[in-house]
């Protein structure tokens, strides 16, 4: 897993990334970390928001070492799969958020299993969004509790039948089971009860919230303030969706307190990439799935009061940081093939040194399977930033130009440098090609496979979140469209196949599978909304595992196939 990008990285930068020896249990710090979904840097108190409020994470910004400059992608899937390993992601696997391009590759190495080696409970509550099926799951990736929900959100293809924001459907460490109360209370509610008092070994608690993503879902007494300041009722739901993330980090930070384990917690808060709404953005330009400010740039605090005094730092730093920064707080030790793309913060944190050794951050996101060549990228760094920032959905244009701003100077990007500073351009050009050669070399851009038929899960549901398109992107119910999934079969079976149809059959037809040679097929009446097929028998190994709904010789894709081994 070692990479040659590191060789690029300045020698004194590299005394940054040393982690500590394990020390002492008892003494290691205990570790919050929350991640809200679709959040900007300039939705909070503050930072300048007039109408929203946020009482609690003002609290914690006051009392936290802020991070001014710090970056994530433009979405979320990659921006997780960075926070998780420490790396672009790029070498993890995960280059989009759906469509099969969200799945990590099981080989890498995370934060939660490293935690969890060196004597740390570890737990998860809310969002994953890095692999639903075995081995890509939460809990075949280091974390000992888990309570999530499955896919990029509730109530996308990926989710049970009847999942709703409100009384939702997760999964407590691999098992479905329907939860009370609103998502974000749930979540918080299932950390506090698993932290207990703290007694015992110290723990990591990553709260990634669905919120405040689509589809705006959210308890009226919190959404009507807004709507009665005049705000659209979009607008007014996503503030009241912040609003309640905000109530329950005031929750959390009160139970660590009356638990006596506040001094000794490092309580982290950012969020994955920039906001779906431009009702107050501070001046940055554009907004989520760009990669313009406004887009990457996301709030960043981090308190730890036995350790670290107030302090807002504007040296950049980024997702890649996180996994490196924490395990030398905790005094743990990745092991010796992982290379970090990112650096231990602390020093900077701890006031030891005033700022980083200059560095450049890359960050690339756009819809396909694959990275394309000046497609949707930037490159960051303390002063200056190259851009191209078309072609998030569409292919670039060949004549697409390149941008560059002083960040500095300029932080809202309003005036292209790039005529007047070619060789700033030349520089920042080449540092990107160089980057993206390295990292498209890690393990390359080939499908992610989840296995079916495994000892440890016998269940396997497959969905429109994971397929790899034959027809156009989509996923939707009502798009005419046609997937398969790339998966490896662990054993022959027998296996029994339920196929769900995205909508009731208009007109009869014939439901058809196939995989490694086997073609099954079942007549399907008008009205069906699933079939079963029993008894089958798969080839084991790697395979396309396909399955689709014909009516008048027209096939489509279907919803959800559970594969279960008998």
């Amino acid at each position: 897993m070692a990479h040659r990008f590191l060789a690029l990285i300045p020698a004194t930068l590299l005394l940054f990334a040393c982690g500590t020896s394990d020390g002492d249990l008892a003494s290691r710090p205990n570790i919050v970390l929350i991640m809200t979904d679709d959040q900007g840097w300039a939705q909070l108190g503050s930072h300048g928001d007039p109408v929203l409020t946020t009482p609690n994470l003002d609290t914690l910004a006051a009392e936290s070492v802020e991070m001014t400059r710090f970056y994530v992608s433009p979405v979320c899937a990659p921006t997780r799969a960075a926070l998780m390993t420490g790396r672009y992601n790029y070498r993890t696997g995960v280059v989009d958020t759906y469509l099969g391009r969200a799945m990590m590759d099981p080989n890498e190495v995370t934060v939660a299993e490293i935690l969890r080696d060196s004597g740390y409970r570890t737990g998860i509550f809310g969002k994953w969004h890095l692999g639903d099926n075995y081995p890509q799951r939460t809990v075949d990736q280091g974390f000992l509790e888990s309570v999530v929900h499955k896919g990029g959100g509730i109530g996308q293809p990926s989710d049970p039948p009847g999942s709703d924001y409100f009384d939702p459907i997760l999964f407590h460490n691999g098992d479905q089971k329907q939860f009370g109360g609103y998502c974000t209370d749930v979540y918080f509610d299932e950390a506090m009860r698993w932290i207990g008092d703290g007694s015992g070994e110290p723990f990591f608690a990553y709260i990634p919230t669905n919120a405040p993503h689509s589809p705006y879902l959210v308890p009226d007494s919190y959404r009507e303030p807004y709507a009665a300041q005049g705000l659209s009722d979009k607008d007014a739901r996503i503030y009241g969706m912040i609003t309640n993330i905000d109530d329950n980090v005031g929750r959390l930070m009160d139970h660590l307190e009356a638990q006596g384990l506040a001094g000794n917690t490092i309580f982290i808060f950012m969020t994955d990439n920039g906001p779906t709404t431009r009702l107050y953005h501070a001046g940055l330009r554009q907004q989520k799935g760009s990669v313009y400010e406004n887009g990457i740039r996301v709030p960043f605090f981090a308190r730890w009061s036995d350790q670290l005094a107030p302090l807002k730092i504007d040296s950049l730093g980024a997702h890649i940081d996180v996994t490196p920064t924490l395990l030398a707080a905790a005094g743990a030790t990745a092991p010796p093939e992982v290379a970090f793309d990112g650096i231990n913060l602390l020093p900077l944190w701890r006031g030891e040194v005033d700022s980083l050794p200059e560095r450049t951050y890359f960050v690339q996101a756009h819809r396909g399977n694959e990275p394309e060549p000046y497609r949707a990228f930037a490159a960051v760094e303390q002063r200056y930033k190259l851009v191209q920032p078309l072609s998030f959905n569409r292919p670039a244009p060949t004549d697409a130009p390149l941008e560059l701003y002083d960040l500095l100077e300029d932080p809202g990007e309003e005036t292209d440098l790039s005529r007047e500073r070619p060789e700033v351009v030349e520089r920042l050009k080449a540092g990107y090609d160089r980057w993206l050669e390295d990292v498209s070399m890690s393990r390359g851009f080939h499908a992610v496979r989840f296995a079916i038929g495994s000892e440890a899960q016998r269940h396997v549901t497959l969905t429109r979140q994971d397929w790899r398109m034959v027809t156009p992107d989509g996923w939707g119910r009502d798009q005419k469209v046609l997937g398969r999934w790339e998966v490896e079969c662990m054993s022959e079976g027998p296996y029994d196949v339920t196929v769900r149809f995205a909508n009731a059959a208009p007109r009869a037809g014939t439901a058809k599978i196939a995989f490694r040679g086997l073609e099954e097929s079942v007549d399907v009446e008008q009205g069906s909304e699933q079939v079963r097929f029993e008894g089958l028998t798969l080839e084991p190994g790697e395979g396309a595992f396909e399955a689709s709904l014909v009516i008048d010789s027209e096939p489509t894709g279907v919803w959800q196939v559970d594969v279960v081994r008998q």
